[in-house]
């Protein structure tokens, strides 16, 4: 199993120092939630594209194009934290 990135781990250990004192509505717990799970995204895409063949042109516009209609879309997941 691959290491967690140093991002990671500190957002995770970030996170676990707050859900231990913190009701679950907690602003602050919200953020680091958040930013754990954006950690894993960008670990995630990073993973993918490090493995991938190089990019053409227009791959690279279809998942700029895929980014940018999630973001106006306003979508949002509710995967379990891993």
């Amino acid at each position: 199993m691959p290491q967690p990135s140093p991002g990671f781990r500190a957002e995770r250990a970030r996170y676990a120092g707050l859900v231990r004192h913190r009701a679950n509505d907690d602003p602050e717990l919200a953020s680091a939630r958040q930013s754990m799970q954006e950690q894993i995204l960008i670990n995630a895409i990073d993973k993918a594209l490090s493995e991938a063949p190089p990019l053409t042109p227009e791959m690279r516009s279809r998942i700029v194009g895929l980014l940018a209609d999630h973001a106006s879309a306003g979508a949002t997941t509710n995967r379990r934290l891993r």
